[in-house]
């Protein structure tokens, strides 16, 4: 953990600051719409119920689940990730304003009053000072709400120390993810005592600490502006991909390729290269989604990124207690090209269709698809799969193989993160089955020294050997038959704009972002 963090202690500061701008902006955006808004609650009681059931609406919505529906309106990076904290932090200061007021005595109001004092003097120099100690509790909770939530932020592409935590899900990295937990909780424990220590504070001494708070304010936020390292062309990175020794450390040992990408949920990639929010993405060589928007696929005229055949990978323990099991999955080999795996995605991914038709599809037009028969199913094989369009499209293909061909029934574990995931639950008999490429097993599980790789020649073939020989050995894992297509690793760009910059290669790529 101490020596993951001396390596990364450059990015995990600049993350850090990051994930203080992206809290305090929010912060400060709500404080400037709640205070006033429970204000004016405060003085229209009948706006309150309104008001305050809409915001605490919004409260109960999961985060992640508010994220999507703001990236349809909002595009990824900080558009949405900071209104969703924005909506997040309103309800406490919203509520903690309109209590603060209200609780303030009558008589008290009704004295300054017999002074004088207009309604916005009683505001200014009763209500407000006499509520600040509870409209302070509601700015602690919003800003503890806000660390938390701001993890998220890296979903969209919005920085902060979520890439460490959604980087370390995805490649099982225990030292990542507390890279990215660890500094997070400490930022909410650390606001929230000096939060509190301000509110503890004496009447007068608590309305210079108000002051002095609104005028950090603006500062802190500003760390999310701090300039960072600026590239010719903006790349967006799954975190999985940036992560991987397949991924782009590959590629900067391969090719001495050098970027600052926006690391990203890789089902968003597509979605913010075709809206020019990025001009470079990491994606897989046969997702349907290069067709449908114009993407090109950056020749890796190097060979940085190894074959990625796909096959399904088997508990040997399975296919001795169920030998039906393995003929059946091997009815698919040879049969799933690049083109019909591609055109697949295509029609799930652009067309929106459903993985249960197009893989039913497929199965008809590959002529072995049998109706399920209304036998009654015993025995049970549980299969896996990680979370992309792809692999449910696989799943959903075996699951129909295998319940038409066989008296098995199938439970599916689909969406099971990343690749370490995956094989940690086939490994220790979570799941039967799952299906896999050779090229992860080879570089992200296996990881053989670079001795052992410069004897395979990266071929087809020996990769599938070496990797089937090495499973069966350490795992007691089997890898049928391949299915036929190679999905490996690709840079993608707009292809206009590689047409304009003449960028065809990998190569071409480095030579352009070179000072």
């Amino acid at each position: 953990m101490i020596e993951f963090i001396r390596q990364n202690a450059d990015k995990l500061l600049e993350q850090t600051l990051t994930h203080i701008g992206l809290t305090f902006v929010s912060l400060l955006l709500a404080l400037l719409l709640g205070v006033p808004l429970g204000i004016l609650i405060a003085r229209h009681k009948r706006l309150a119920s309104a008001v305050l059931g809409v915001a605490g609406v919004l409260q109960t919505v999961p985060s992640i689940a508010l994220l999507g529906f703001l990236i349809p309106l909002f595009g990824i990076g900080v558009g949405p990730a900071l209104v969703a904290l924005f909506l997040y932090a309103l309800l406490p200061i919203i509520r903690n304003t309109y209590v603060g007021i209200t609780e303030v005595s009558a008589s008290v109001k009704e004295a300054a009053r017999g002074v004088g004092m207009t309604d916005n003097q009683i505001l200014t120099k009763v209500e407000l000072p006499l509520a600040l100690p509870v409209i302070f509790a509601g700015v602690r909770t919003a800003t503890v709400i806000n660390v938390g939530v701001a993890t998220l932020a890296a979903y969209v592409a919005a920085g902060g120390l979520g890439e460490f935590i959604f980087g370390g899900i995805a490649l099982s990295n225990v030292n990542m993810m507390l890279a990215g937990a660890i500094p997070a909780a400490l930022l909410a424990v650390g606001f929230d005592y000096g939060l509190a220590r301000l509110q503890r504070l004496s009447a007068r001494k608590l309305r210079v600490g108000a002051v002095l708070f609104v005028i950090l304010l603006p500062f802190l936020s500003a760390f999310y502006l701090l300039p960072g390292r600026t590239d010719k062309l903006i790349a967006g990175f799954a975190h999985e991909f940036y992560g991987r020794a397949d991924g782009y450390p590959g590629l900067k040992k391969t090719y001495g390729l050098h970027i600052t990408p926006r690391l990203i949920d890789q089902n968003l990639m597509y979605e913010a290269i075709h809206r020019k929010q990025v001009d470079i993405i990491s994606g897989y060589s046969t997702d349907g989604r290069i067709k449908a928007f114009d993407l090109l696929v950056l020749n890796d005229d190097r060979h940085a990124f190894p074959p990625y055949g796909a096959a399904p990978v088997v508990r040997q323990t399975t296919l001795d207690r169920y030998p039906e099991l393995g003929t059946t999955l091997n009815l698919l080999a040879g049969k799933l090209t690049d083109s019909v795996m591609t055109a697949l995605n295509y029609r799930v991914d652009y067309r929106k269709e459903s993985p249960e038709n197009v893989a039913r599809y497929f199965l008809k037009q590959a002529g072995i698809y049998k109706m399920p028969a209304p036998v009654e199913r015993a025995q049970t094989i549980v299969m896996g799969s990680k979370v992309f369009t792809e692999q449910y499209i696989l799943a959903e293909i075996y699951r129909q193989l295998i319940e038409g061909h066989t008296a098995l029934r199938v439970v599916s574990r689909t969406g099971l993160g990343g690749t370490q995931i995956c094989f940690d639950a086939l490994r220790t008999g979570a799941i039967d089955f799952y299906p896999e490429y050779t090229g992860t097993g080879l570089l992200v599980i296996l990881q053989p020294p670079a001795a052992v790789l410069d004897t395979l020649s990266m071929q087809p073939e020996s990769v599938y050997d070496f990797v089937n020989r090495q499973f069966t050995q350490r795992y007691k894992l089997t890898w049928l038959k391949p299915l036929g297509f190679n999905n490996s690793y690709s840079l993608m760009m707009r292809r206009e704009q590689a047409k304009a910059l003449d960028i065809q290669s990998i190569t071409d790529l480095v030579a352009y972002l070179k000072p």
